[in-house]
């Protein structure tokens, strides 16, 4: 029997879980199991199909694991006996343990549509072999309908439209595509950037039916309206891959997830630990649960996991949500509430906007309008959310709000804000959007 003094199982949050652990406790032996033989980057997964080129440009390299001292054993684990602290891999090796990490992510959210199991029909697993199946039947495709237009969604259908000639519709059950991430008029403007692609986009649609024999000849909608379809892939979202955890008889709470406090231990056990999409989120707001499975959540979990498996040295503040996606071109980015979901907790808010062009002068070459939206505790000035559109700046600035939000600056810490400016990097520091949209709050909040 192998033995180890951390056991972690899973991919991409346990190699963060297992780096970390062996940051801080660099005596310690840690051996990671995994499944599948590659990792994939997940948020990269969408554009194997158009940026990147295919799932080989889209890896983790093992050399990462080398690197960092840590052993890998390939191969699904089938069961843990916590008593005894062994590990039982299908093939019947064992391996023993001193502290175990559950990172083993979650799996595509399959409905319960009639058709669903059709030969072209493809949820978005997070598997190379898979994915490069899909890259191959891609080719020949002439009409594909992605169901779901949230970020997977979106951005599948902006990547398949890269180099080939493909008809592609998305199909979402919302009013507005994102709708669960972004306002509506930053919903709005995704949508309207995507279309300047060629997709087609259709809300307030339900999927009825997946049509064709054995393989997908089209999809039914609930109002009766038929789409041509020779491929389809769902993005309709994930659920935490938790049966080793039950089988192990850890206590599950919100959907399935594996219960853990601050320090990402698990309630039942003091020696096994989750963290990743497989286990529960608290709000950073309001500490109810989050169903949020973003890949910086789950690595930010697996570097607190691992730092405290053997003295307790970080805890997990909750859940901000902080993300960017890119939707031809056009960078949107979303850290904290949105105003949506600030009214649908009763949060009484002040609004500051502001916009800019993101270098100066603003006839630069390639220089991009911002968009910024910030939201503000009515009573305490607490900022509570940010949501931006722009250029690749997005993709950082996002980050700049949720620090702010993490460490609870009010409008006047953010008026204040010194920020470093560059003519061909940023926007002018006198009409900075992140700071000009927080002055814009600043006497609405004084009354």
């Amino acid at each position: 029997m192998k033995k180890a003094d951390v056991v972690v199982l899973g991919g991409l949050s346990g190699i963060t879980a297992g780096i970390s652990c062996r940051r801080h406790y660099p005596d310690k032996k840690v051996i990671i199991i995994r499944k599948e033989g590659t990792v994939l980057i997940p948020c990269g997964i969408p554009y194997i199909y158009g940026t990147v080129g295919g799932p080989e440009n889209n890896v983790i390299p093992d050399g990462l694991l080398e690197n960092n001292g840590i052993e890998l054993v390939k191969g699904e684990a089938v069961d843990v006996d916590r008593q005894n602290k062994v590990v039982t891999m299908k093939d019947g090796q064992t391996i023993g343990y001193e502290k175990l990490v559950f990172a083993t992510g979650s799996v595509p959210l399959i409905p319960p549509i009639p058709g669903i199991d059709k030969k072209n029909v493809y949820p978005v697993k997070k598997e190379f072999d898979y994915l490069s199946d899909v890259y191959r039947q891609m080719k020949d495709v002439k009409d594909l309908v992605i169901i779901g237009g949230g970020f997977i969604g979106m951005e599948f259908a902006d990547e398949c439209k890269k180099g080939r000639e493909i008809n592609v519709t998305v199909v979402e059950a919302l009013p507005h595509c994102l709708q669960m991430a972004m306002d509506n008029e930053f919903c709005d403007e995704a949508q309207t950037k995507l279309v300047e692609t060629g997709v087609k986009i259709m809300v307030n649609e339900k999927v009825e039916a997946i049509l064709g024999n054995e393989k997908v000849t089209g999809v039914k909608l609930a109002d009766g309206k038929e789409l041509k379809a020779d491929m389809v892939i769902l993005g309709i979202g994930a659920v935490p891959s938790t049966e080793l955890a039950k089988k192990a008889g850890l206590e599950l709470g919100f959907r399935g997830t594996i219960r853990v406090d601050r320090y990402m231990k698990t309630y039942t056990d003091p020696d096994v630990f989750a963290c990743g999409d497989c286990a529960e989120k608290v709000s950073f707001f309001d500490g109810r649960p989050s169903g949020v499975m973003l890949a910086s959540t789950a690595t930010s979990e697996a570097r607190i996991a691992g730092a405290n498996l053997f003295s307790p040295t970080h805890q997990n503040c909750g859940v901000i949500s902080v993300f960017s996606t890119v939707i031809n071109g056009r960078a949107f980015g979303v850290a904290g509430l949105t105003e949506r979901t600030a009214n649908q907790v009763g949060a009484k808010i002040v609004v500051g906007k502001a916009e800019a062009p993101d270098t100066h002068p603003g006839g630069m070459p390639n220089s991009c309008q911002t968009k910024v939206k910030l939201l503000f505790a009515k009573d305490t000035g607490v900022i509570l959310g940010g949501s931006l559109s722009g250029g690749k700046p997005v993709g950082e600035m996002v980050n700049v709000l949720s620090a702010c939000i993490m460490h609870k600056m009010t409008a006047d810490d953010m008026v204040m804000f010194q920020m470093g400016t560059h003519p061909a990097l940023t926007s002018s520091p006198i009409m900075y959007p992140i700071v000009n949209a927080a002055c814009k709050a600043v006497i609405p909040l004084k009354g």
